[in-house]
């Protein structure tokens, strides 16, 4: 993999993060198993976050900067994911998901399956819940996608979640859905290539793309 680490060393990364972990869960010796679990599938996690890195626009491709704080947000979740479906160590993928949280506010388990490629404006406040995730999905502050009843939603390609944003309940978000600031799409679905506001009585109303919105954060993108 062509790829640059920018802030840190290849090689010290899997002791970065568990250093990490031990500073926010000072668990002693339950923690000394952490380091090489880590370095066995840190190569695997970088790949999957330069793949994602790659595809952003504003990102720089082929550089995984670690103090970059959305791109090592990211990169914790793959690795937990990572870790997750190799071995199913619930322990060390707690571990990283808690240190996720705490470092960037983001409430994102390791069981969901995120996409391949998806980008995060802003951390803070974002939930996740375990639902349907297709691929360019862009998240911002205090979004949140969530179940109502047991009914989670489904989520198409392309869709834009702005801040204070919520997806929650049975719903099929079409392809380049954009939930505009403000919005919450409750057990209902939503028009393909459309903006979704928030009309009389809080009913959503649409209003078709005038452009390809999607393509400003993603390299290559055809709405």
């Amino acid at each position: 993999m062509n790829q640059v680490i920018q802030s840190i060393a290849k090689d010290s990364i899997g002791s970065y993060v568990a250093k990490q972990i031990d500073n926010i869960l000072p668990l002693g010796a339950d923690n000394e198993s952490v380091q090489p679990v880590l370095e066995f599938h840190l190569n695997e996690a970088l790949t999957r976050v330069q793949r994602c890195i790659d595809e952003v626009s504003m990102w720089r491709g082929g550089h995984f900067d670690i103090l970059h704080s959305t791109q090592y947000c990211i990169f914790l979740y793959y690795l937990a994911n990572t870790i997750w479906k190799k071995e199913g160590d619930r322990q060390t993928c707690t571990k990283l998901f808690l240190l996720n949280k705490a470092l960037n506010a983001i409430d994102l388990f390791y069981e969901i399956e995120m996409p391949e490629v998806f980008f995060i404006g802003h951390s803070a406040g974002i939930v996740l819940a375990k639902a349907s995730y297709g691929n360019h999905l862009v998240l911002y502050q205090n979004s949140t996608v969530g179940k109502n009843h047991g009914e989670s939603p489904a989520i198409s390609e392309g869709v834009i979640m702005y801040p204070n944003t919520a997806i929650i309940g049975r719903c099929a978000v079409a392809k380049n859905s954009i939930i505009s600031q403000g919005v919450s799409v409750i057990n209902c679905d939503t028009s393909a290539n459309s903006i979704a506001f928030s009309g009389e009585g809080g009913a959503l109303v649409f209003r078709p793309n005038q452009r390809c919105i999607q393509a400003d954060f993603f390299r290559n993108y055809a709405c």
